[in-house]
C-alpha cells in the first residue's frame, strides 16, 4: 500500500484530508515526525489561515527542511490551499509581508475580487497533459475558500527540466488552482472537501507516487 505522510505544523483540516487519502487506498499517518515525513512515499502540506501563521508552524517543526529534502531526492510532495501558498517567496496579508518557503518564485496576494473570500464551487482551465486532473471533465469544480493566492507564474521553462503544468481558475481574476512542477504540486482548492472530483483527484495522485 502506498505510505502518505501528511505533515501537522499546526494548521488544515488534518482529519478530513486523512479521511480522504485513506478513502483513495493510501496509507495515511498524519505526523510531523521528519524521519517518518521523509521515508513516506508522498508527503501532504495542508494549511488553513494566515500565511504567515502557517510558515510560523511549519518551521517550529523544521517543515521546509523537510518538503526541500524530499524535493532534493525527487521525492512527491503535494501541498493543500496555504500549503500550496507557502511554497511561493512570499505572501503578503493585511500589509505585512512573511517569506514562504521559496520552492516557486512569486508572491501570494489579495485577489481583486467584489466579493472576498473567494468560497464555494468553481471550475478550472486544466492542462490536457495534467496528471492531477487526468479523466476529469472541463467543467468538473472543485470547493475554494480562499482570499489569497498566486496571480502569476514567474519561473521561466528554461529554468525547468520540463515545463510546469499550470491550472488556473478565476474569481475577480485569473489566479493559480494548481501546480504540477516535476515531484512538487499543489492545489489552491481543498480536494478533500470537493466530493467525488476531490476523491478523483487525490486517487490520481497517490497513483503517481
Amino acid at each position: 500500500m502506498t505510505s502518505v505522510a501528511l505533515l501537522d505544523y499546526g494548521s488544515g483540516n488534518l482529519h478530513s484530508a486523512q479521511r480522504a487519502l485513506a478513502r483513495v487506498g493510501a496509507d495515511v499517518t498524519v505526523t510531523a515526525d521528519p524521519d517518518v515525513a521523509l521515508a513516506a512515499d508522498g508527503l501532504v502540506v495542508p494549511g488553513v489561515g494566515a500565511f504567515a501563521a502557517c510558515m510560523e508552524g511549519l518551521k517550529a517543526v523544521r517543515g521546509e527542511r523537510i518538503i526541500g529534502k524530499r524535493l532534493a531526492g525527487g521525492r512527491p510532495v503535494l501541498g493543500i490551499c496555504v500549503g500550496m501558498q507557502i511554497l511561493f517567496e512570499r505572501g503578503v496579508e493585511h500589509g505585512v509581508e512573511a517569506d514562504g518557503c521559496g520552492e516557486w518564485p512569486g508572491t501570494v496576494e489579495l485577489l481583486q475580487a467584489d466579493v472576498l473570500p473567494h468560497m464555494g464551487w468553481n471550475t478550472l482551465q486544466a492542462p490536457e497533459d495534467s496528471v492531477l486532473f487526468a479523466g476529469l471533465d472541463a467543467d468538473t469544480r472543485f470547493y475554494f475558500v480562499h482570499s489569497y493566492a498566486a496571480q502569476k507564474w514567474e519561473l521561466a521553462d528554461d529554468d525547468l527540466i520540463a515545463p510546469a503544468k499550470l491550472t488556473w481558475a478565476d474569481h475577480g481574476g485569473p489566479f493559480l488552482a494548481a501546480v504540477e512542477n516535476g515531484p512538487l504540486s499543489a492545489t489552491q482548492f481543498h480536494p478533500e472537501k470537493s466530493g467525488d472530483a476531490g476523491a478523483a483527484l487525490l486517487e490520481n495522485w497517490v497513483r503517481s507516487l
